[in-house]
């Protein structure tokens, strides 16, 4: 997709909107933070909430972040009438998660009539470097938005 190309109104719109909306992504806390044609990035600061037993942040809040933000790079370029729901996806942890805040950026690899696939990365600035503890690929079905 291209990098500097701005979405429409429209699909900033469902950007919005698919963050507004998703009210288990808000007690989460994540937000989107940017977008543009086919791709948009995501934060969540990290809370203790969201550690599992070790002090970790959560796969389950990695996983979270990676797959909203794919179907929200995936929706903005639905045809209109239609959204996007999560068919499959495999995320790979590579390394345990401690930071204060993870970044995702998810971007459209392919934007189909009927599926889409997308692929997310889940990020945090440690010391200055750019470390990347998550990748997934989205497989988005394409549907009709039900009247």
């Amino acid at each position: 997709m291209n990098e500097h190309q701005q979405p429409s109104a429209r699909q900033r719109a469902i950007v919005e909107a698919g963050f507004a909306r998703a009210n288990f992504i808000g007690d989460l806390g994540i937000r989107m933070t940017d977008c543009g044609v086919g791709w948009v990035e995501a934060a969540v600061d990290i809370l203790p909430r969201h550690a599992q037993q070790n002090g970790f942040v959560h796969a389950g809040l990695q996983t979270t972040l990676a797959d909203h933000s794919a179907g929200a790079a995936a929706g903005m370029l639905a045809p209109e009438g239609h959204t996007v729901l999560t068919l499959e996806f495999k995320v790979n942890l590579l390394r345990p998660a401690l930071c204060d805040r993870l970044l995702c950026r998810a971007e459209v690899l392919k934007a189909g009539r009927q599926v889409s696939v997308v692929e997310a990365e889940v990020f945090a600035m440690i010391g200055g470097e750019k470390r990347l503890f998550s990748k997934a690929t989205v497989t988005m079905a394409v549907v009709e938005i039900p009247t």
